[in-house]
């Protein structure tokens, strides 16, 4: 048996030992781990997965550093299988030798070592030969006496420890041993949300109630700071960092990187911020082709950056940060940049130009994101099929409610910036809003897109040579969309002569919303709709709001200014564009 155990490790050294060679494969590497055991390994870690995977594919060298520890491994391998043969008996035997005479000694010898609480290796020994004795052979009668004791008094100081507050030995051990984290569906946080959105529904009912106390009114309160708590809780739980889907992209880009024969360098900054799981899962592929299109198109090979002046070594650069209410993921690289003059004639095939219109360098780089749209030279199965950037906007846009600008310097590099408003991560959940009336319908406008609500004078508002109208507040002028007229309803004005006007602002976009009367600003459960309403009757309508007892549709004011800028009368040119 020994002898077969010798010949098998020996064999696995041989093949760990092979792997320094310059001429091994990624396959021979994930051979070698498998034979190991490693490839069966359950990691909790996604970093540990990565550089195992990385390993397995190549990407990670194998160091004689490496090669050193798989050995190591191997050894403890022969180790484990001569223990499991029984050919390691002298270790265990003084083991047991040690622990009868300890136990033959009496109670006295084990609780004086275990005041002294220095952690000893006799100490362990005692505890050791006591759990393998009981399970081997069951105790002797010494040996489950002093047991007992040692039980009793550890019942004992426990007690005592949690009567007092403990800084005994027994809470310390509670402390080591307790679950301090546990992992929960997001479903059931899902679920969560609309217990509480149920909640604040019973509560907008309650309050709405003229004929309460002063008892009860003061109960109220605590229950909506309550409800706001939980609400926040939650959100935080949601919460996780960017690095979950940073770690991966790092080895995409050098994946990719190693079969178009280029050499980059991925620096990622800001992995730690943490977005909204739905933020960061929906980031995910826009992220892979931007960073797909960076190393393809984006940065040149070795001899063509030698040839400019440039390091053989690429850099991509891949920065996230927050600022204000919104989150920020750069994508930069080094390499040859944008080159305008194509992307005007590439347009210019396409239609997609207005020659009468004098574009900037960066108009034009926006047109790189229209759909089917490519300067590439050539097709690939990386990129240059005119896919992709399209998908980057509309995902980025639908899903995230976010944007994404491009800026290139020609023979520099390019950035492109993401942009996502952390307060849009849903269509559906717990919003701030303006509760409105137009005519006899009740309105939500969700708080987000607002800038301010503005009661104006007529002297106030100018009217523009197509008959629409134009508002100037605090020095700005916003054009006027009126709801009333929009949706089809009879404006019903207050009598105090005010034109009620709730500015609002959607990324580079502006515009006063008219409308009859705020009622109130408060938190709005907003439903989205079991059927496509706003593809069958093209309005821009989020869904619906529960306000206690009565329901009111929810304004989408991002989409209801693209669709008055994609018109071609009354107020589609009129939409501010902010500077």
């Amino acid at each position: 048996m020994k002898d077969v155990i010798q010949a098998s490790i020996e064999q696995m050294e041989a093949a760990v030992i092979a792997l320094e060679g310059s001429a091994s494969k990624p396959e021979d590497v994930s051979n070698v781990l498998s034979t190991l055991g490693l490839s069966h390994l359950k990691l909790p870690s996604a970093q540990l997965i990565t550089l195992f995977d990385m390993l397995k594919d190549g990407i990670q060298p194998v160091t004689p550093e490496l090669v050193t520890s798989l050995l190591g491994i191997c050894e403890a391998h022969k180790r484990l299988l001569y223990a499991l043969g029984g050919f390691v008996s002298k270790r265990a035997e003084e083991i047991e030798a040690k622990a009868a005479a300890l136990a033959a000694a009496g109670p006295a010898v084990i609780a004086a070592e275990d005041a002294a609480g220095d952690g000893s290796d006799e100490h362990a020994v005692v505890e050791a030969a006591g759990e393998g004795g009981q399970s081997a052979a069951g105790p002797s009668p010494e040996q489950a006496s002093t047991q007992a004791e040692k039980q009793a008094a550890d019942g004992d100081a426990s007690a005592k420890g949690a009567q007092e507050g403990g800084n005994g030995n027994a809470p310390a051990r509670a402390k080591r041993d307790g679950i301090f984290s546990v992992r929960v569906n997001t479903e059931k946080l899902d679920n969560l949300i609309d217990w509480v959105g149920k909640l604040m529904v019973s509560y907008a009912v309650i309050s709405q109630n003229k004929n309460l106390d002063s008892a009860t009114i003061s109960g109220l309160r605590e229950m909506d700071v309550v409800i706001d708590r939980i609400k926040s809780e939650v959100d935080h739980i949601r919460l996780v960092p960017l690095k979950q889907i940073f770690i991966p992209l790092h080895r995409l880009v050098t994946s990719t990187a190693q079969k178009v024969n280029k050499k980059i360098e991925m620096v990622v900054e800001g992995d730690d911020l943490e977005l909204d799981k739905m933020i960061v899962e929906n980031l995910n592929e826009p992220l892979v082709h931007m960073l797909r299109n960076a190393v393809d198109h984006g940065v040149e090979t070795p001899e063509e950056r030698e040839q400019v002046g440039k390091p053989a070594t690429g850099v991509i650069r891949l920065h996230a940060y927050r600022k204000g209410d919104h989150a920020y993921i750069s994508i930069r690289d080094d390499g040859r940049g944008l080159n305008p003059e194509r992307i005007r004639n590439k347009a210019r095939e396409k239609g997609l130009l207005e020659e009468s219109r004098d574009y900037t360098d960066e108009e034009l780089y926006q047109f790189i994101m229209a759909s089917g749209f490519s300067t590439a030279e050539k097709v690939t199965d990386i990129s240059g099929r005119g896919v992709g950037m399209d998908a980057v906007v509309t995902a980025v846009k639908e899903q995230l409610g976010g944007d994404v600008r491009v800026n290139s310097e020609l023979g520099k590099g390019t950035t492109f910036l993401i942009s996502i408003p952390l307060d849009r991560s849903v269509n559906e959940g717990i919003v701030d809003a303006l509760i409105t009336r137009v005519g006899t319908e009740t309105f939500i406008i969700p708080s987000r897109d607002v800038l301010e609500v503005f009661a104006a004078r007529k002297s106030d508002t100018v009217e523009l040579p197509d008959g629409s109208r134009a508002v100037s507040v605090r020095g700005e002028t916003f054009p006027i969309i009126p709801l009333a007229d929009y949706f089809g309803l009879t404006a019903n004005p207050n009598a105090d002569g005010y034109l009620h006007t709730i500015v609002v602002r959607v990324g580079d976009a502006s515009a006063a919303l008219l409308i009859d009367e705020v009622i109130t600003q408060q938190q709005a459960v907003v439903t989205g709709f079991t059927i496509p309403v706003q593809n069958i009757y093209q309005i821009p309508i989020l869904g619906f709001g529960m306000l206690g007892e009565t329901d009111a549709l929810v304004v989408d004011v991002e989409n209801l200014i693209d669709r008055l800028k994609a018109s071609d009368g009354g107020l589609s040119s009129k939409v501010r564009k902010s500077s």
